[in-house]
């Protein structure tokens, strides 16, 4: 897929019809990652599976991290990848379930995150043999609680 500026996916977005039904069914995420990330394209492909119209951009290093800081996210909360979606920020791993669930209650708040990458979670191995993690919510102030646990498999 061609790079495509923010300003330019925020204008084609602003002006490209969608019947409410459509975009209830299929909210649009745009992903920044590194192009070379495996896990990162996993997680892209599990979200386009869950019904997400996902559009990815490609980025690096200082600018990657300027990305994820500049929006909010804390940096103990970072990870490889950063969605944004209808608003809210998503940082790594974070299931479809959440999402869709952050969306349906629309706290007032930056977003979701999964630090690090732990094992089994969406794009990072299998489920069945996850290791226990937490998405965390990130409030406006910074500061972060639990939103979803998942035990270990």
């Amino acid at each position: 897929m061609p790079h495509m500026s923010r300003h330019r996916l925020l204008s084609l977005a602003a002006t490209t019809p969608f019947s409410a039904a459509a975009q209830d069914s299929a909210p649009a995420i745009h992903v920044v990652k590194d192009r070379n990330c495996g896990c990162c394209s996993a997680w892209v492909e599990i979200l386009g599976n869950a019904g997400f119209t996902v559009i990815t951009e490609t980025s690096f290093g200082t600018l990657l991290m300027r990305h994820k800081l500049g929006n909010g996210i804390p940096q103990e909360m970072h990870s490889c990848h950063t969605g944004e979606v209808e608003g809210y920020m998503i940082e790594g791993h974070v299931p479809p379930a959440d999402i869709r669930r952050l969306l349906a209650e629309r706290p007032d708040a930056i977003g979701l995150a999964v630090p690090g990458m732990p094992y089994g979670s969406p794009g990072m191995g299998p489920e069945d043999e996850r290791e226990a993690y937490d998405v965390f919510l990130i409030r406006q102030d910074s500061s972060t609680e639990v939103f979803s646990s998942y035990n270990s498999a």
